[in-house]
C-alpha cells in the first residue's frame, strides 16, 4: 500500500518489472513461485491504486486486495520457500507451510461470508473484516511468511525474512497512526531482494540433494 493512487500504480508498475526480470533469471523450477512472489505484489499494489480511485468501499477492488493480502500471500510464501528448499531441509520448512495453509483456509471462508470495506484515511487506506481470534491469526500469518524465510537455509532468503519482519513492523506503526503508508517500499525492498536472489542462485546439479 502506497500514500495515493498514483504512488500505489506506479509502485506496482515498477515491482512487476521487477518480477518479469526475476522469472526471466530462473534456472531452477522450483525457484518458479519465490520468483513470481513481485509479479504478486506488484499486482496488488495496482488492484489498490483502483481501491484509491473508488475511494475505498466493497468493491470488486477492495475484495481482490484482501483475497491477496490475506488467504494468498501467507500460502505462498512458505510454498514457494519449500520449493525452493534442497530436500533435505524440507521438513523444517513444513510448519510454516501448515501454519499458512490452516491461516488461508480461515482467510478464504470468512472472505466469503464476510463484507471487507476500506476507507481512505489522510495519506493511508484502511481495511476492515470482522474476524475472529485476530492474535492467533496474525501469529500464524507471520510463522507463514516471516518464519519460513527466517528458517530457510539460503543467508539471502533469512536476510530477507529479517527485512521483512523489522519493515513491516515499522510500516504497521506508520499505517495504524494513520501518518503514512509505506507498505509499497517495503514491497520494493522485498522485490529486489528475490531479484538478487534468483540471480545469484546456480543452476541445477544433478544429485540426492539438488533442488
Amino acid at each position: 500500500m502506497c500514500w495515493s493512487a498514483t504512488a500505489d500504480l506506479w509502485a506496482g508498475l515498477g515491482i512487476t518489472a521487477v518480477g518479469v526480470a526475476a522469472l526471466a533469471s530462473v534456472r531452477r523450477p522450483g525457484d518458479a513461485p519465490l520468483a513470481a512472489l513481485p509479479l504478486l505484489l506488484g499486482a496488488h499494489q495496482i488492484v489498490e491504486a483502483a481501491v484509491w480511485r473508488a475511494d475505498g468501499g466493497t468493491g470488486s477492488a477492495t475484495l481482490a486486495w484482501a483475497v491477496i493480502a490475506l488467504p494468498l500471500l501467507p500460502l505462498w510464501v512458505p510454498a514457494g520457500v519449500l520449493t525452493a528448499a534442497r530436500p533435505a531441509d524440507r521438513p523444517r520448512l513444513l510448519a510454516p507451510l501448515t501454519a499458512g495453509l490452516a491461516t488461508a483456509g480461515f482467510l478464504a471462508y470468512h472472505l466469503t461470508v464476510r463484507p471487507v470495506r476500506a476507507e481512505v484515511r489522510g495519506r493511508t487506506l484502511g481495511y476492515a473484516v470482522d474476524l475472529p481470534y485476530a492474535p492467533l491469526l496474525l501469529a500464524l500469518y507471520l510463522l507463514a511468511t516471516v518464519g519460513a524465510l527466517l528458517l530457510a537455509r539460503d543467508r539471502l532468503l533469512r536476510l530477507l525474512g529479517l527485512l521483512t519482519g523489522a519493515g513491516a513492523a515499522v510500516c504497521a506503526l506508520l499505517w495504524r497512526t494513520e501518518f503514512l503508508s509505506t507498505w509499497c517500499a517495503l514491497a520494493a525492498v522485498a522485490s529486489l531482494t528475490l531479484l538478487v536472489w534468483i540471480r545469484r542462485r546456480p543452476a541445477v546439479t544433478p544429485g540426492p540433494l539438488s533442488s
